[in-house]
């Protein structure tokens, strides 16, 4: 006696498509917010370094997480962080 074979229902391709593409669209838009958010924070911290008489960017600081982005994601991780870090504190010249 043989076990019944189950065969699954294909999911349509767009359908797939569609809803992937729909997640996508949730995600970008957490991405958004949370860089945002990124960037108030970074402005908070830039102007309490100033009013204790330090630099607006603190470049040490700026190095320690181009590379963390770059550990985790490769050279695409290090434009990521450098693109952040220009929305957070402005460009550099």
């Amino acid at each position: 006696m043989s076990t019944p074979v189950t065969v699954p229902v294909p999911v349509q391709p767009s359908a797939a498509i569609d809803s992937g593409r729909g997640r996508i669209d949730e995600i970008d838009a957490e991405i958004v917010r949370l860089v945002r958010e990124r960037v108030e924070v970074s402005r908070q911290i830039q102007r309490a370094r100033r009013l204790e008489g330090g630099p607006r960017i603190a470049q040490a600081r700026e190095n320690e997480v181009v590379g963390r982005w770059s550990d985790e994601l490769g050279a695409p991780g290090a434009t990521v962080a450098l693109a952040l870090l220009e929305l957070s504190r402005g460009p550099l010249g």
